[in-house]
């Protein structure tokens, strides 16, 4: 009880401190939202306009720092996050309301899908090591790990979807014509197929290595020796003694992954045109709209801070030694 409430306390500071530090990046930088509306259209706006413009972009520049503080942790725990400047007059969380559900659907769906793949292959390289099949996919792991993603995404893009021409370039479904139903999720999982292929491929690799480390570590302690002793199967030995307690490690970096999901694959989601949050911050960026950029950087945060605190809580039932304090 005493770890839960400690991770809790954390869970709440930390989140506490994101947020102000989210607060104050936007009025560090120099101008504001409304300046960006005033440019755009090139200053015939009366003061009126403006003031309400500030409002609506949740700075008012005319409340003091303490007053716009309090209205910002008022907004959050109301989900106002303000007016979208790129998407004017649209509010920041219905644009990232039609954002959220690509970016999860794809980058979520593929980090897990990159974990199980990479995590198997660990296991059995590191169980078959010394051996052709486990030693050879070493360095391919290696090469596929080190290639940067938004060049692999580049050469998918180039040989089979301009040169091959077999899957599309651009956009998450074809919207050259009305599609639903089954028609609609056969045209998501087409345009789906190369920016998945690309995330899996570039993720696979680390996750290999990282359980093959773990694993050849935990190979060498006694309780595998004994394991072998006692006669039990390989296959048992394998997963149900090394491999589970291999895989401890790899559970704080694969929550790591899925709290970073909510910020979609940048590069990624840029080279192939996919309409998730990781684009959407691309435009954001582009177009000033602090507003926007504010609340993706708030939803990746929250979303990190609480797929770590799940796998706290989850560590309590993985690792016995964690409800022991380390004893």
């Amino acid at each position: 009880m005493k770890y839960v409430l400690r991770r809790v306390l954390f869970l709440l500071v930390t989140a506490w401190a994101a947020l102000t530090i989210n607060f104050i990046l936007p009025r560090l930088m120099p101008g504001n939202p409304a300046e960006v509306m005033i440019a755009k259209f090139q200053g015939r706006l009366t003061p009126q306009a403006i003031h309400a413009l500030e409002i609506a972009f949740g700075i008012n520049v005319h409340q003091s720092l303490w007053a716009q503080y309090v209205d910002y942790f008022r907004r959050i725990l109301t989900g106002d996050f303000g007016v979208s400047v790129s998407y004017f007059p649209a509010t920041v969380s219905q644009v990232l309301g039609q954002a959220i559900p690509w970016t999860v659907g794809l980058v979520g769906v593929t980090t897990v899908i990159a974990f199980a793949v990479g995590t198997l292959l660990g296991i059995g390289s590191a169980w078959k090591r010394n051996t052709l099949a486990g030693d050879a996919v070493v360095p391919v792991a290696l090469f596929l790990n080190s290639i940067p993603y938004f060049w692999l995404g580049l050469l998918v893009l180039y040989l089979f979807g301009f040169v091959l021409g077999w899957f599309p370039i651009s956009n998450a479904y074809d919207t050259s014509t009305q599609l639903s139903g089954l028609a609609l999720a056969a045209s998501i999982l087409y345009h789906a197929v190369l920016p998945a292929v690309t995330i899996i491929i570039s993720a696979a690799g680390g996750w290999l290595l990282t359980m093959r480390n773990n694993m050849v570590s935990v190979l060498s302690e006694d309780y595998i020796a004994f394991a072998h002793a006692k006669g039990l199967p390989p296959r048992q030995v394998e997963y149900r003694y090394a491999a589970r307690n291999a895989i401890l490690p790899s559970f704080t970096g694969f929550a790591m992954a899925i709290g970073f999901v909510i910020g979609g694959a940048l590069l990624t989601e840029i080279i192939f045109s996919y309409p998730g949050v990781g684009y959407l911050l691309y435009q954001a960026v582009q177009s000033l709209d602090y507003p926007l950029m504010q609340a993706i950087f708030l939803f990746i945060t929250v979303a990190v801070l609480v797929a770590n605190f799940v796998m706290d809580l989850l560590y309590v039932f993985l690792d016995p030694r964690v409800r022991t304090g380390g004893e």
